[in-house]
């Protein structure tokens, strides 16, 4: 059973890969690929209603991902139809393609330690929208802000999930992780970075300015009141989380209805036809709903790794083959970059016990910044990936050639920077 799930996650992984190819959109190979990873599980499961329950567990984990991303996705939506991201594109005039990468990239670097590496995503390829015409710079600077949303949310405790996790499970303390992540994780960025430097060279073009009918009845008041409570919306999300302790969706869930009545009660006496064009249903009707199945068929997928064992097992192989901590950190990250990291720090957490490494102790730090950076080897191995994937139609193989090798260098040049600076060689 096991092999055969395996095998199934495999060929689904090839057919989302070859996407452009094949002519399939990746979003039903990766629903295929889920469903029958769970059929066949259940098929050969001696007891079909735990296997239901483990299900109906995952859903209630995976939906609140979902929500979550739905929840952004409308309210970054919502500020683009209100000519919201204006505010902060106007005051970029560089088209520099070498500084304009600096620019952004440190943006999403900090960006992604107050928010988290998702939503920054979403947010900051939407200001790219605005600031880079052709698709295939806005791609590459696209493939960039994956690896410094994933980059700066390793830092932070609410920055990225698998940080999240360890910060919750009593592994690591806020104020620790910040001072031992922010330097390897701006190593992991800067690197790429001046590399980049050197083989970069021109000038992007600025997408033509269009005014919309619906956009000309809009003044500067309203563009600017729905820009910043959407952006102060995101931001609070994790200061709803931890004061509420209910989980992010609900935080953005709860924005999204405040701006939906703020923006109501503004265009309450436009006409009909200028107010729908300015509402939370028009905003709804833009996402890409396509990115969100995939999305699910993604995390299902590897739901069904994690409930077989196959991940726990993995992790385990490991452990007992490689002796070197450094090694199995590092290849945990490595593995990440294929399999989501969630599951995989799940499974580390469930392995060792704080008695054996207690809070704040080297192997966790080294495996929140290894589970966040090597994410963004492959674009399938991150959130912030795959809605990169998502809103700008990056392929796999695109993000292969362009983006993989420049995040590798980043993912090993932080690890160094982490362990020589545990070795106290400085700071």
């Amino acid at each position: 059973m096991t092999i055969i799930i395996i095998t199934i996650f495999i060929v689904g992984y090839g057919f989302i890969a070859v996407e452009n190819s094949i002519k399939i959109n990746k979003a039903a190979s990766a629903l295929l690929t889920g469903v029958l990873c769970w059929m066949v599980y259940i098929l050969f499961a001696p007891d079909k209603l735990l296997v239901a329950g483990e299900l109906t567990g995952h859903l209630g984990e995976l939906s609140g991902i979902l929500f979550f991303l739905l929840g952004a996705m409308t309210i970054v939506e919502l500020i683009d139809a209100h000519d919201g991201f204006e505010i902060i594109t106007n005051r970029i005039d560089q088209t520099d393609k070498r500084k304009l990468l600096w620019i952004v990239a440190f943006i999403t670097f900090f960006l992604s330690a107050v928010l988290d590496n998702l939503t920054t995503t979403i947010v900051v390829i939407s200001l790219l929208r605005k600031l880079i015409r052709d698709d295939k710079d806005r791609m590459f600077f696209a493939g960039i802000v994956v690896l410094a949303a994933n980059a700066g949310g390793t830092w932070s405790p609410i920055g990225d999930v698998t940080t999240t996790m360890l910060w919750i499970g009593g592994q690591i303390t806020a104020g620790k992780i910040i001072l031992k992540l922010i330097l390897p994780g701006l190593m992991s960025l800067v690197v790429p970075l001046i590399y980049l430097t050197f083989k970069l060279k021109g000038k992007v073009q600025r997408p033509v300015a269009l005014v919309s009918e619906t956009n000309q009845t809009l003044s500067t008041k309203h563009q600017s009141i729905v820009f910043f409570s959407g952006i102060i919306i995101l931001l609070l999300v994790p200061v709803f989380k931890v004061i509420t302790h209910l989980p992010p969706y609900m935080g953005i869930l709860l924005g999204l209805a405040l701006l939906w009545i703020i923006t109501a009660v503004m265009h309450s006496k436009k006409e009909e036809q200028h107010k729908r064009k300015l509402s939370v249903g028009n905003a709804l009707r833009k996402i890409d709903i396509q990115s969100i199945l995939f999305f699910l068929g993604i995390l299902l997928s590897v739901a069904a790794l994690q409930s077989v064992g196959t991940l726990f097992n993995l992790a385990q192989w490991l452990t007992i083959s490689v002796h070197n901590n450094n090694i199995v950190v590092m290849s945990v990250g490595l593995l990440s970059s294929v399999i989501d990291n969630v599951p995989l720090v799940a499974a580390v957490q469930g392995m060792y016990s704080l008695d054996q490494f207690p809070t704040d102790h080297y192997f966790w730090e080294f495996l929140a910044y290894c589970a966040g950076t090597g994410g963004s080897i492959l674009i399938i191995g991150s959130a912030a990936g795959i809605a990169a994937m998502g809103i700008e139609k990056i392929t796999f193989f695109w993000y292969l050639r362009k983006i993989s090798l420049l995040a590798l260098l980043g993912f090993f040049a932080g690890a160094l920077t982490y362990i020589l600076q545990n070795q106290r060689l400085f700071l």
